[in-house]
Parts: C-alpha cells; sequence; structure tokens
C-alpha cells in the first residue's frame, strides 16, 4: 500500500473531550487538560507516525460565542481547521445538542469530506441513553458516520484509529516522521503553568491570565526557565501570589513536576507574576501571545 497522510481536525462544544482524545490517540499528553470549560485557546497540531501513514490531529478550541477579542481569535482557529481538513471529527457528549455557533455546524452539514460523529464518554451513559443519542444525530448530521468511545477509558479508540486510517489520502507526509507537534517547547512551558492556574483557582481568574516564557535554557543535566504570569488587572496579581506567595509556589511546584515528566529532564521554574491591563481585547498583546498574526 502507498503512504497515507492527511488531516484530521477535531471540533466541538466545550469540554467534550477533544484534548483528552487527541492525546488518547497520538499516544503523547500535548494538550493540557483540565475539568474548566475554555482550556484550549490555540489550534494544535499532534503528529502520529508510523511507517505507512501520517495522521496530523488537529485540536481546537471549544465552540462559544465570543464575549472579547482574545475568545474572537479563538474562534478563528476554528475557523482555520474548516479550510485543511481531510476528516472532521465532530465530538459530542451525552446530552449535547448542536455547536454553540450554527455557522459551523452548517459547515459540518454541507462539507464534501467525511464526518465522523464522535459520541464521547459512553462509560457515563447506558445502553438506552447511548441509543437515543445515535438516533438524534442520525437525524441532526444525516451526512456524519456516528462511532460512541470514551477517550478517557480509550474505549473503541483503536476502532476510530483504524477507520481514520482508512480515510485518508495516498500522500508523503506532510512534516517529518520525528516530528510530533507544530508547538515550540516554549508554548508547552506556558500551556504546562497555565493548567496549574485553571486547575488552582476559580472564577475568572484563569480566563484572565496568559503565561510568557522569557527564557529557556536548556543544559544536558537541567532546563532552566523563568516565566511571566501576565494578568488583566492588578486585584488579580495579589490572588495569583496568594498570602505571603504560596499559592504562586503551589502553582510553581506543581508545573515544574509536570515538565520534568514532560522534558524527562530536571527543570528548575522561576514564576513572576505582571499586569497587563485589558491584554485580552489588546490587538498587540493578542499578536505577542500568538493569538493573532
Amino acid at each position: 500500500m502507498n503512504h497515507r497522510s492527511g488531516f484530521v481536525n477535531i471540533i466541538g462544544n466545550p469540554n467534550v473531550g477533544k484534548s483528552t482524545l487527541m492525546n488518547a490517540l497520538v499516544g503523547e499528553r500535548l494538550s493540557i487538560i483540565t475539568p474548566k470549560a475554555q482550556t484550549t485557546r490555540h489550534r494544535i497540531f499532534g503528529i502520529l507516525n508510523e511507517p505507512d501513514y501520517q495522521i496530523v490531529f488537529s485540536d481546537t478550541p471549544g465552540v462559544i460565542q465570543p464575549a472579547y477579542k482574545m475568545q474572537e481569535h479563538m474562534m478563528k482557529f476554528v475557523s482555520d481547521a474548516f479550510e485543511d481538513a481531510d476528516v472532521f471529527l465532530y465530538l459530542v457528549e451525552p446530552g449535547d445538542r448542536a455547536l454553540k455557533d450554527q455557522g459551523f455546524f452548517e459547515k459540518l452539514l454541507n462539507t464534501n469530506f467525511p464526518v465522523l460523529l464522535i459520541i464521547n464518554k459512553i462509560d457515563t451513559t447506558n445502553q438506552e441513553l447511548l441509543e437515543n443519542e445515535v438516533a438524534y444525530w442520525k437525524e441532526e448530521l444525516p451526512n456524519a458516520e456516528i462511532i460512541p468511545i470514551s477517550a478517557l477509558k480509550e474505549a473503541n479508540t483503536p476502532y476510530l484509529l483504524e477507520r481514520l486510517v482508512g480515510l485518508m489520502p495516498e500522500s508523503p507526509p506532510y512534516f517529518d516522521k520525528d516530528v510530533l507537534t507544530d508547538k515550540t517547547e516554549r508554548f508547552f512551558v506556558s500551556e504546562i503553568v497555565r493548567e496549574q492556574i485553571l486547575m488552582n483557582y476559580k472564577k475568572e481568574i484563569p480566563y484572565s491570565v496568559e503565561v510568557d516564557v522569557e527564557e529557556f535554557k536548556e543544559a544536558d543535566d537541567i532546563i532552566r526557565i523563568r516565566a511571566i504570569i501576565y494578568v488583566a488587572r492588578e486585584s488579580q496579581k495579589g490572588i495569583i501570589i496568594g498570602h505571603r506567595g504560596s499559592m504562586l509556589k503551589r502553582v510553581g511546584v506543581g508545573a515544574r513536576k509536570q515538565l520534568e515528566k514532560f522534558f524527562a529532564k530536571k527543570v528548575h521554574l522561576e514564576t513572576f507574576v505582571k499586569v497587563k491591563k485589558n491584554w485580552r481585547d489588546s490587538d498587540a498583546q493578542l499578536k505577542r501571545f500568538g493569538y493573532k498574526k
């Protein structure tokens, strides 16, 4: 068989398990995962390489109605995913009903490319309810092939991967075969620090934060990292730091442990907190943080 390559773009509402699914299919923890909505802010490629195929998975932000410029650019990443797909994975969970942007849903209805409707989290439901879900989506998205899975438990994901390989067009690889993602090491550092913020703070705080890696120096035995945590308002700075620096220390310790797992090397991490007022609505800051070109 000739070599197959293609782009599989994952679309869905927030918190349906897109990042968990991509990580499971690629076999690496590339996208951060938390119980909070809007954990994924960027479009991230995860590249699965085998001798006779290469699948480029694209994890995208959950579909929302934007409230500020950063979210508008997040939805631009979703829109971009409609431009280069060979296969769409439309991910839903039991009880999910259509995308939060009808325009994106119409694109899935009218695309000429294969759409796999993935009902995720089947481990949280029963057979009767699952059959109802399948019937609903057959009516709503008749052009889609429906595949129930549990990305977390990796139930039926081998079958899904088999189907995806079969749907890939014959093509040489798009990326070198030793490449795992399109993102830089600094990107993953910022995401891992942001993951700890999502896990340790409540309400608006995690959504007002961006992380910028100012320094990344790798030696044979250690990686030295300096990361700046930016907040949108002065009052948020004290919350991030906590009493006598206790919260910032918790974030730093948690991030360092995850970074050492990710890089398989000792990590020295320094974190600082600065204020960039209303950065989520600033074109200049959004460009700096990679949300716009």
